[in-house]
């Protein structure tokens, strides 16, 4: 599998071309705006678009998703259903993001832990990890040992939980006891800024490093 990332919106947000390299199908993941720039960049690449897949429903990353389905005729598969409140906000959250005319949809198909999702001939494993949003999802290729985290980990920090249904306890649990067990060796793309590994987080991220998390009470 290859991949693309794409910073889009204000917020440069990491919106993810993953391509099968024996098939050349197309996955695009958290389209969250910026939808000619995406689709320019899939003409560009020459592969062909199977499937939106969403970490969690925040604006900023499912925000251009009803129009580039709909332009693409393509099926949408997650989140988790627990952040379908956030996305059928999302033409509320357009209008005071400044993000213009956004619309609500229903993904074709709501994730859960332990599902797998397909294009071309890539299986990604689906995780559930809520703490950033109650329905946010992390999808993992063991064969290739990336993850597209979306906003539970970053380099050096880790996704917020000030926003409603935000739960610091969940977020810390999700990324320790779902996302450390894979591999210090694997890759993770997240919502924000650059790659990093999760040996490299475990080792010196601030808020979940090995040391810091022996000296939570």
């Amino acid at each position: 599998m290859k991949f693309g990332i794409i910073p889009v919106t204000p917020f440069e947000q990491n919106c993810s071309l993953l391509m099968c390299e024996k098939t050349g199908a197309l996955a695009i993941v958290d389209p969250g705006g910026d939808i000619d720039r995406i689709v320019g960049a899939i003409e560009k690449i020459g592969a062909t678009p199977e499937r939106i897949f969403l970490t969690h429903g925040h604006v900023d990353h499912a925000g251009g998703t009803a129009e580039l389905a709909r332009r693409l005729r393509l099926p949408v598969e997650g989140p988790q259903r627990e952040d379908r409140f956030l996305i059928d906000q999302l033409p509320n959250h357009g209008r005071s993001y400044g993000f213009g005319s956004l619309e609500a949809f229903v993904p074709e198909r709501w994730l859960e832990d332990g599902d797998r999702v397909r294009f071309g001939e890539v299986e990604l494993a689906v995780i559930h990890c809520p703490g950033h949003t109650p329905g946010h999802v992390v999808y993992f290729s063991a064969a290739d040992r990336l993850a597209i985290v979306g906003d539970v980990l970053f380099a050096g920090s880790i996704g917020r939980t000030d926003f409603p249904r935000g739960d610091h306890a969940a977020l810390i649990h999700s990324i320790t006891q779902k996302l450390w067990p894979l591999g210090d060796d694997v890759t993770f793309i997240p919502g924000h800024g650059p790659l990093s590994t999760f040996g490299e987080e475990r080792a010196s991220n601030p808020f979940v490093c090995n040391r810091a998390l022996e000296q939570e009470p």
